[in-house]
């Protein structure tokens, strides 16, 4: 059995962190202060930590790696979900008018490994990936 990760990232507004995880991606609340807020992602543990650093217009720094032809953003993080979850998930950031920085699509089609990716930043810069595989077994596969 999978056991849930534990992840802490940076955000420039608890506030609004609260409305992107918890409004449009639909995450519940766990815990909570001031400086940092707790969101069950998928049956993992996502905390949101003010960072004063970023201020109300900062944004966390990241880069691009080319990956199957699209710039992937470094670093970034996510969920494996099943095929329906995901599909559902891309129906939800449509309706809620994520912008994707890249669009949901197929990577590797045909090939090892082929997976369901999409990927967007939430409004401190973090970006999020989750992908879906039709046989899970694919994941590690090489």
């Amino acid at each position: 059995m999978l056991t849930p990760f534990h992840l802490a990232i940076p955000v420039r507004d608890i506030a609004e962190a609260r409305r992107f995880y918890g409004g449009v991606l639909g995450c519940p609340e766990g815990r909570s202060d001031e400086t940092w807020v707790d969101f069950n992602l998928f049956g993992h543990q996502l905390v949101c930590h003010l960072d004063p650093s970023l201020g109300k217009d900062g944004r966390v720094r990241a880069h691009v790696n080319p990956v199957d032809g699209h710039a992937v953003p470094v670093p970034h993080f996510g969920v494996v979900l099943t095929m329906e979850q995901w599909e559902s998930l891309v129906q939800r950031l449509r309706a809620q008018g994520v912008r994707f920085a890249i669009e949901p699509y197929l990577r590797f089609k045909g090939q090892v490994g082929e997976q369901a990716t999409l990927f967007f930043y939430d409004p401190s810069g973090n970006a999020l990936e989750f992908k879906a595989f039709k046989h899970l077994t694919q994941l590690f596969a090489k």
